[in-house]
């Protein structure tokens, strides 16, 4: 996957959790459904995310970026910000 198409998937996740807070808001998804799906396009948004780091690191210190991979949710999910 290149940068841009994670770029794309990350801008979707961000729409994606804005039309769930605003369905919420709005009354039309129960806290439960809202929290589940909330929480999958989270976990995405932060692989997306890494999986972006990983290849600006190998391009910046001389490495192929073709070579990142997506790490599991409970790796990513795990990270100290």
């Amino acid at each position: 996957m290149e940068d841009k198409e994670i770029l794309g998937r990350i801008a979707d996740l961000i729409q994606t959790e804005h039309a769930l807070r605003a369905r919420l808001a709005d009354g039309q998804l129960d806290s439960d459904e809202e929290q589940a799906a909330l929480r999958s396009a989270e976990e995405a948004l932060d692989q997306c995310w890494d999986l972006l780091r990983q290849r600006r690191a190998r391009r910046e210190f001389g490495g192929d970026p073709s070579l990142a991979e997506p790490r599991p949710s409970s790796e990513v999910e795990g990270y100290l910000q």
